[in-house]
């Protein structure tokens, strides 16, 4: 088992999930690339973000090095362009936490699951969960 696929059953286990991606920052195009999924049929490992994704999003997640969560399924609309294929996959809430290492953003955990399955302690086990992918982030194992 991979070590992103070892953090995705983590995940599964402490705060439960329908759909869990890991997104590369690659800051010199400002762009998110997906490096594992746990839907690669719909969120193919390799595809990117760009302007998909909404400038205060961005704000708080890269730049204030903050998560982000989204309790329901206006919140998950007002930020993600592909808010309908979320829905149609069961998904209404959303967590995102930043992975940190050394101060620099290597990437993000986006944990979907149904409509009020997360709250600010689920965000808590998550941000705790975050150092786990740091090896696979930095060019290692993933």
């Amino acid at each position: 088992m991979t070590v992103l696929e070892e953090l995705e059953a983590r995940v599964r286990g402490e705060l439960g999930v329908r759909l869990f991606t890991v997104l590369a920052w690659v800051p010199e195009r400002r762009a998110l690339r997906r490096v594992h999924s746990s839907h690669p049929g719909e969120y193919p490992v390799g595809g990117e973000k760009t302007v998909e994704v909404a400038q205060g999003w961005l704000a708080t997640c890269i730049e204030a090095r903050e998560p982000y969560l989204g309790p329901d399924r206006a919140a998950v609309r007002e930020v993600f362009a592909d808010h309908a294929l979320i829905e149609s996959l069961g998904c209404g809430a959303i967590i995102n936490v930043p992975v940190v290492d050394g101060g620099e953003v290597l990437g993000v955990l986006n944990i979907l699951d149904a409509e009020g399955a997360y709250d600010e302690g689920s965000v808590a086990v998550a941000e705790s969960l975050a150092p786990l992918a740091v090896p696979a982030l930095r060019g290692g194992e993933r």
